[in-house]
């Protein structure tokens, strides 16, 4: 992760995000995703477990262990 995008408060990291939804999906579709969101629980477990599927554990703790800022 570069600098710039660790170093951006919640409002930036927002913006950003919403712009590279709607790159990827369009106007309609990114408003429908954020619709969604705001209608149904969100399962972050079933989430995370579709984002990791593939990947090792260590691959897992190399990146957070890389990300930590603690």
């Amino acid at each position: 992760m570069t600098d710039s995008i660790q170093n951006m408060n919640d409002s930036q990291l927002r913006v950003k995000a919403i712009a590279a939804l709607k790159k990827e999906l369009g106007v309609a579709e990114t408003l429908r995703f954020l619709a969604l969101l705001n209608q149904n629980p969100t399962d972050y477990v079933e989430i995370s477990r579709q984002l990791y599927e593939e990947q090792q554990l260590d691959e897992i703790f190399a990146r957070a262990k890389q990300n930590w800022q603690g």
